[in-house]
């Protein structure tokens, strides 16, 4: 079993009392720029054992009455229709799942905002399908010179262009689907058009990674780079902290790089800079939660070859690039981690060799036993790894039958016959179907398919990369997937 690293309780309770701090030193009024995700958070749950992927929305839950959220997203990123890579959805249908997510856990929305507006046909028909839903739309415009012109940022014509949002709580959490929303620009925005009409409010910065209070090489902040290697964010000492306090912190070099220009914008505004530093910015807690510091550096380096792989993978499939693989084995290196280090790779390339190359997956179970899965002609490899990992999950020998083939040959021959798919053998999400369908009938069946759940946190590795939809059952199983950079088939053209 994997060991926790990390006080999600404490967590919560000191983020919470964090959060209401600065609203009171702001006099009531606070815009907060939520970095990464605010309820799926899976990376900060890998590399803090004991982190819970819905964390920040359980802690905004605790003080859920002085909440309102708008979510931001980049009028061009709906004209291009760009997408959340984790989940395969666009980001204007991603703003609608948060908006649901963030009522469902019952915080309040109180508007989405069009950053950088400027007439897209895309956006405007967003616009208009949002505000026929019953949602407020503000329009904020693309600023010439943004973000160094400071005076014609801090004027009528800047910020002043944009839509004053109507918020009415105390604490405005600014979100958006994913990086180059314009968060920042939004909360400043507020800020500039609060202070025309007398009203007191401040920002701050909520990102969990790089942790600032941990050391800059510390393999958590490490794995946040893997995480954005494709951005080429790099961590760095906050250089202005350490001279206004003579205290070093970590930050990154896009919040470093910026600052003078946002403490010149915060004086513009308010005559007077709340911050010495991008560190002062941030209220993230995280790093005075962690209870196990070796049990989170071996989940990051974990991380950072997961990471590896995934990258390969993406430039494999033309969508990443050299430059992000490189990186990533320079983070390895600093770890001191190589792919040797993660165990069902072997396993999975030694089973792919005993089978003539035919592709094979291994998962590494929570007692460190690794169980593998071959392909054959009623299953995929992925496919055998699940029914031979929840076989041994739930003691049962390994001969023993669980989906008898009167069950899988019809699924086949709709396969072929009906849907005309050259591939009879059966996927992750079909075989999961037929075992759910054996087990109504089969106490063995039923007892695997109850053993299911235990399979989430553990370590899987294919020798090829995977269909779509075996990659989405293991991710929604919550395995821990990498694949080797190569395809089943030479075919160009790959479901």
């Amino acid at each position: 079993m994997k060991k926790i690293g990390f006080d999600n309780d404490a967590y919560i309770r000191r983020q919470s009392e964090q959060i209401n701090k600065r609203i009171s030193e702001f006099g009531g009024k606070l815009y907060l720029e939520f970095g990464g995700k605010l309820f799926d958070d899976n990376h900060a749950s890998r590399v803090l054992p004991g982190f819970a992927p819905d964390s920040k929305l359980q802690m905004l839950k605790h003080i859920s009455n002085d909440v309102e959220v708008v979510i931001v997203i980049n009028s061009g990123d709906i004209e291009s229709n760009k997408m959340r890579g984790d989940l395969g959805i666009t980001y204007d249908i991603d703003v609608l799942r948060l908006i649901d997510a963030y009522r469902d856990a019952g915080l309040y929305v109180g508007s989405v905002v069009l950053t950088q507006f400027a007439g897209q046909s895309a956006a405007s028909a967003f616009k208009e399908k949002l505000e026929a839903l019953g949602i407020k739309v503000f329009k904020h415009y693309t600023i010439q010179g943004y973000p160094y012109n400071v005076p014609f940022i801090v004027s009528d014509e800047g910020f002043g262009k944009n839509e004053y949002i109507e918020t009415e709580r105390p604490l405005v959490v600014i979100t958006a689907p994913g990086p180059g929303s314009g968060k920042m620009a939004t909360c400043l925005s507020q800020l500039y058009h609060e202070n025309k009409r007398g009203i007191k409010a401040g920002y701050a910065k909520f990102e969990t990674f790089p942790i600032w209070n941990l050391p800059l090489k510390h393999p958590v902040n490490l794995a946040y780079e893997a995480a954005t290697a494709d951005l080429n964010d790099v961590n760095m000492i906050d250089p202005y902290h350490l001279e206004a306090y003579g205290v070093t912190t970590v930050n990154y070099n896009r919040d470093v790089e910026v600052f003078p220009v946002l403490n010149a914008i915060f004086e513009k505004i308010e005559g007077k800079s709340p911050y010495k530093s991008p560190t002062d910015m941030g209220v993230n807690m995280a790093g005075y939660c962690i209870c196990d510091d070796e049990a989170t550096k071996q989940a990051s380096k974990d991380e950072i070859i997961r990471r590896y792989f995934a990258a390969l993978c993406d430039l494999r499939l033309g969508r990443g690039k050299q430059e992000a693989v490189d990186k990533i084995e320079s983070l390895m290196n600093q770890a001191g981690i190589s792919v040797e280090d993660r165990p069902v790779i072997n396993a999975a390339v030694q089973k792919s060799k005993d089978t003539n190359g035919q592709p094979a997956v291994a998962i590494e179970l929570p007692d460190g036993k690794i169980v593998t899965g071959k392909t054959s002609e009623l299953l995929g490899a992925s496919s055998s790894a699940l029914l031979n990992a929840v076989k041994t999950i739930a003691g049962l020998p390994d001969d023993l039958l669980m989906i008898s083939p009167s069950i899988i040959e019809p699924i086949q021959k709709l396969k072929t016959g009906i849907l005309k798919n050259h591939n009879p053998r059966l996927h992750s999400d079909e075989t999961l179907i037929a075992l759910s369908m054996s087990a109504n009938t089969n106490p063995v069946a039923k007892k695997a398919l109850e053993s299911i759940d235990k399979l989430a946190g553990c370590e899987a590795h294919s020798t090829v990369i995977l269909s779509q939809v075996d990659q989405d059952i293991y991710r929604k199983l919550k395995i821990n997937l990498t694949s080797e950079p190569r395809y089943q088939t030479k075919k160009l053209y790959h479901k």
